[in-house]
């Protein structure tokens, strides 16, 4: 498989009885994974944020120096304009610090894509980003948001003092400007829940009742759906985990928790992933490792081959048991 040379391969198995994600595939008579189209471009536009939360798997904050450029802006929307991508889905980091994301959601919108912007929140309320909301309700784009709970003491433990707070202050002024209500007019306000810990997310459908239920008690806020995602183990979770002496049994717990049925709604089977300076990746985890697309098609986007990526077989490796265990994290 054609693998970058930065890729950093998973911890070795965590004991007697692990099997590597690779030989799961096989034994389920499912291995290679290809693609099946690529309906959406997920670009992440650098991997600075306002915060440094315990879970990111790019290990993003404020000195993080990633960021796109405009040229590699422009290759991204001159392959959104020439291909059949239904989708642009823009990630960070916090994606609103990368200058260019307005003329990017703009240069989409006009070129008949739908738009997807996920955000952390907090950043809409910091000086200079207060208008970010209007600007995205005006150009209708849908937003994903990152909430991992709605009890302020499990928000605060993985993401910081204050964020709570600032997090439904902004999810407020995305309702009064339309996002996540009922009846038409509305525009998609999704939420994402991240387990608190090293254990799986419960589930998605009974989180959410309960996510719509306290916050439309407690706040009056409504949002449209909920995703319940599994922690992957890489990047700054990784990290913690291994300093907790929890990395092996974590990993053999994503492993035991290997669901088959999930391996054909994987987001990988329909999206690619753009790094912030070009590179592509069959989605933002093998992004964050430096495990780049798989064979069949080109390296970055300025050599975009639409027909050739939607072709691609998929590279895998241990950690892609996150986005397979239990009910499915993708």
């Amino acid at each position: 498989m054609k693998i970058e040379a930065n890729f950093q391969p998973s911890t070795p198995a965590p004991g007697p009885g692990y099997t590597g994600f690779s030989e799961k595939l096989r034994n389920a008579g499912k291995h290679p994974l290809a693609s099946r189209t690529v309906k959406v471009l997920q670009v992440n536009v650098g991997y600075r944020c306002n915060m440094t939360c315990a879970h990111c798997h790019v290990s993003a904050g404020p000195r993080r120096e990633e960021v796109m450029g405009n040229d590699t802006v422009e290759a991204v929307l001159a392959a959104l304009r020439r291909s059949p991508v239904q989708t642009l889905d823009i990630t960070g980091g916090a994606p609103e610090l990368n200058p260019r994301l307005r003329h990017l959601v703009r240069e989409a919108k006009g070129a008949g894509k739908g738009v997807i912007v996920r955000t952390n929140l907090t950043i809409l309320t910091e000086p200079g980003m207060t208008d970010l909301p209007e600007f995205y309700r005006q150009h209708e784009a849908e937003l994903i948001a990152s909430l991992p709970c709605y009890l302020e003491r499990n928000v605060e433990t993985t993401r910081g003092r204050g964020v709570y707070a600032r997090s439904i202050e902004a999810l407020q002024t995305l309702n009064a400007l339309g996002y996540g209500r009922e009846g038409s007019g509305s525009v998609p306000l999704s939420l994402v829940y991240n387990p608190a810990g090293a254990f799986l997310p419960p589930d998605q459908s009974m989180l959410e009742a309960d996510y719509k239920r306290e916050l439309l008690a407690r706040f009056g806020i409504s949002f449209t759906r909920l995703y319940a995602f599994t922690n992957m183990p890489i990047g700054r979770f990784r990290d913690s985990l291994a300093r907790s002496g929890e990395l092996e049994r974590y990993q053999g717990l994503l492993a035991n928790a290997f669901n088959p049925s999930t391996l054909d709604r994987l987001m990988c089977r329909d999206i690619l992933s753009v790094g912030w300076d070009g590179k592509l990746y069959d989605c933002d985890f093998n992004q964050a490792v430096g495990l780049a697309a798989g064979p069949g098609g080109h390296s970055r986007i300025n050599d975009f081959d639409y027909d050739a990526l939607s072709r691609r077989l998929i590279n895998v490796d241990d950690h892609c048991y996150g986005c397979t265990a239990g009910q499915g994290s993708s």
